[in-house]
Formats: C-alpha cells, structure tokens, sequence
C-alpha cells in the first residue's frame, strides 16, 4: 500500500520451532492473478498470517503469498484475519489514566518532498493532555521519517513497554519503532528488501490498535480503492476504540498544512464526515525552508513557542482528536 522501510534484516531471523504450514491450498486460491483470484475466508486468512508470523511457511510459499496478495489486493475478511493474528503476535500496551483515550499515529512514510509535521501534530496532542503513540520505522532511505525528527527534537525512541509509561507520565508523546512494538510484524514488513515490493504487512501497521482498551487510531490511504475497503473494515469492527480514516499527506497521517482534507470518523460503526475535502487555505502558512530532519524540527519547535501560527488543517485536526479523545474516555 505505501512506500515502508524498516531497518530488520529478515535473512537474519531463523526459523520457529513450531509445525510448518503447507500454504498450497491457500495459495491457489490467491493466486490466479487480479482477475481470478479468490479471498480467502476471514479463518483461514487468520491462520495463514499466524503461520507467516511465526516463520511456519517455507521462504518459497511466503514469496508467493505476498506476491499473490500483492496483485490481487486485501479483502475486508482478510484483512480482518490478518490484523486478528497480528494483534496477537505483540503485547498490548496499557493506556495511561487520565481525561484522554490514548490517540495512535503510524508513521510508516516519512517525507520526499515536503516537510513531515507528524511530529507536530504528535507534540499539539501532547501539549492537551492526550497520551500520543507514534509507531513506525526508524529510517527510510530517500525520506525523512518521523522517528528522525523525534531525535532532534530531542525525544529518544521507547525500547520498552516501561519507557513508553514513563513518556506518557511526562505528558510526552511516544515513538516506538515496529521493531519494538512488534517485532513478528517488522520481520515481514523487511521482505520488501527482498522482493522488492510492498506486501499486506504495510497496509495492517496502519491499523493495528497497540492498547488494550479503546484508543482513536488515525490511518490514511493513498489509493481509491484502499479507502472503500477500509472503510468497510472500520464499520465492521468497531471494538477498541474508534478510527480517522484521511487521504495520507505523502503517506503521512497529518493533515496537509496547504490544504485540508476529508477526514472519515469511524465510530461504533457509524461513518461521519468530519472535514469536507477543500481548496487551498486562504492564507499559506511559512512551512520549513527545507524538509531536512533538523530544519523541519526547528520549524516545529518555533510553532510550539508561538512565534508561527499552527498550520489552520493541523490545528483542525489537533481538535477533533483531543474531542474523540476526550469522548472514548468518558465511555469507558
């Protein structure tokens, strides 16, 4: 789904002890080409990507699974039993007490072109009160990652479930690297390296739900076709909080500082429009001269002295989450 670096090297992880899968039967179904293909059901998409993470499927199966799924796309079932396995391969992280369910951001983009403010957006959250996780890679080669920025803006990644407590405590937001959130997930998210291209592990670190209780996940897409079926998956699975679904501001979910975009809320299975799609804003923000991981946290850090006004999409954004937030607490 998006262009995701991660810095495992997948050749490194040896094999599980556990019973080999023979993945034929699953294989034939998803493998008949864009046109042929059939999903599969949500069981048996759970148990395959079980198996995948558990390195039961030998390295030729696994090859031809992400590249079968790679053509014939995710179904609703599927990604419902894949993000079912996946969300049991990790620990789920404990939200901090407090007025605010916890807000997730993946950061699995960085930025090519213009600056990434997803640490900006984290930081504005912060400031309110709201426990922020952002999760996401370290590094991508050719963008500027959002952990990047962290760094210089001098917040050290969480290596533990502990340091992320101890961030949340301090009203600071949270970055954790997939690696340490969840590490059977990143191990797959590597096979792009081999490959060569993207599998279904880049479209489910979007959308896995870290806590335990309800949080609000905010998630984009780039592609048409990736917000119908996302969209149908969040009115279908509506426990443990509730979703932003936005067109991705370079894969990024950050509002576009330029120009505001539509933001989907998914809510108990209910679907509202929280912003109408629009022109450019009236007045053009003075975003950073460069998108350098260091002009871009300069940048930053002069918005959060208020010596620049908050890009007016950002701060929309900031508002409807800490009002979410605010709301997924009171219920639970």
């Amino acid at each position: 789904m998006e262009n995701i670096e991660t810095n495992i090297d997948p050749a490194a992880a040896s094999n599980g002890s556990h019973t080999p899968l023979a993945a034929a039967r699953f294989i034939k179904e998803i493998g008949r080409g864009k046109n042929g293909a059939r999903s599969l059901s949500r069981e048996d998409a759970q148990l395959l990507y079980t198996a995948m993470l558990e390195q039961r499927v030998s390295d030729l199966e696994l090859g031809a699974i992400l590249l079968a799924m790679r053509v014939k796309g995710e179904s609703v079932d599927e990604v419902s039993g894949f993000l079912k396995a996946a969300e049991a391969s990790f620990t789920a992280l404990t939200a901090p007490a407090g007025d605010y369910a916890p807000v997730v951001i993946p950061s699995y983009n960085g930025s090519r072109r213009v600056a990434n403010l997803t640490p900006l957006l984290a930081l504005l959250l912060a400031r309110e009160g709201v426990p922020v996780l952002v999760h996401g890679v370290t590094h991508d080669p050719g963008r500027v990652a959002s952990a990047e920025i962290f760094q210089a803006l001098g917040y050290a990644p969480a290596r533990s479930a502990a340091e992320a407590s101890a961030h949340f405590a301090a009203r600071q937001p949270v970055f954790m690297a997939i690696d340490v959130l969840a590490p059977k997930m990143a191990r797959l998210l590597a096979m792009r390296r081999i490959l060569g291209v993207r599998n279904s592990t880049h479209t489910l670190v979007k959308i896995i739900q870290p806590f335990a209780l309800p949080a609000l996940r905010l998630t984009s897409y780039t592609h048409p076709e990736y917000f119908a079926m996302l969209s149908a998956y969040f009115r279908g699975e509506p426990s443990r909080g509730d979703a932003f679904l936005m067109r991705g501001t370079e894969g990024e979910t950050v509002a576009n500082a330029r120009r505001a975009q539509q933001i989907d809320w998914f809510h108990q299975g209910a679907h509202t429009q929280l912003v109408e799609k629009q022109a450019a804003v009236d007045a053009l923000p003075a975003l950073p001269a460069q998108n350098d991981a260091i002009s871009t946290a300069s940048w930053i850090e002069a918005v959060l002295r208020n010596e620049i006004a908050v890009p007016a999409p950002i701060a929309d954004q900031v508002r409807h989450c800490v009002t979410v937030a605010r709301a997924l607490r009171a219920l639970d």
